[in-house]
């Protein structure tokens, strides 16, 4: 989040929430969900939330997306557009971009430590629950979604069954795959300059003026 949050904030000029929530192995699932749900209750009691989007990348893509479901089970407001960067969205099962760009990546392979840090996050829980694994969700609505990943980022599959399901159920969303770019290099832009950061902005500039201003 400390890296996110100002790539958007600066690149788009716009103010953003960063949330604290609570993080495993003190406080596994569904503690975060449940942090970003009651700071969201609390926005929205002062800002429209057709008119706020929310939006994270890698293990906060998949808590945008968890949210947003917990947020419809629960019958709350939903936000007006969703920024879902290079997601986790299945801890089942191992996508294709897993083993086929392993050590292409920095992040090197699913095997071990990011295993290890599925099975803090949600001991003892079925994978397959969609607040955990969102791509398993039953979607019949949802707010219009963006995506970002790359072709050389292992959660490219991920982030492109991710897109999938949400058309498949005829959610306006879009799918921004960036040549070369490894894991969230799409926002190294804030570090160097990096013409795909910038572009990446510009859609995602575009995207929420669209849906949200």
């Amino acid at each position: 989040a400390l890296m996110r949050s100002p790539w958007v904030a600066n690149g788009l000029g716009a103010k953003v929430i960063s949330v604290d929530y609570r993080q495993p192995p003190l406080h596994p699932f569904p503690a975060a969900i449940d942090d970003a749900v009651a700071v969201w209750k609390e926005l929205t009691k002062t800002q429209a939330a057709e008119s706020t989007a929310i939006f994270g990348s890698s293990a906060g893509g998949n808590l945008t997306l968890a949210t947003t479901l917990k947020l419809q089970e629960l019958d709350l407001p939903l936000p007006g557009a969703l920024f879902v960067g290079t997601p986790a969205v299945d801890l089942k099962h191992t996508s294709d971009s897993w083993n086929t760009l392993r050590g292409l990546d920095p992040l090197g392979q699913r095997e071990g430590l990011i295993d290890g840090t599925f099975e803090v996050y949600a001991p003892g829980e079925a994978l397959d629950n969609p607040l955990i694994s969102p791509v398993y969700a039953e979607i019949e609505s949802f707010p219009p979604t963006i995506l970002i990943s790359g072709t050389r980022d292992l959660l490219l599959s991920d982030t492109v069954r991710m897109h999938r399901v949400l058309r498949a159920a005829d959610v306006e969303s879009e799918l921004h795959i960036y040549d070369g770019q490894s894991h969230g290099d799409y926002m190294n832009g804030l570090i160097i300059d990096m013409p795909e950061s910038d572009d990446a902005i510009k859609e995602l500039g575009q995207f929420f003026n669209k849906h949200i201003n």
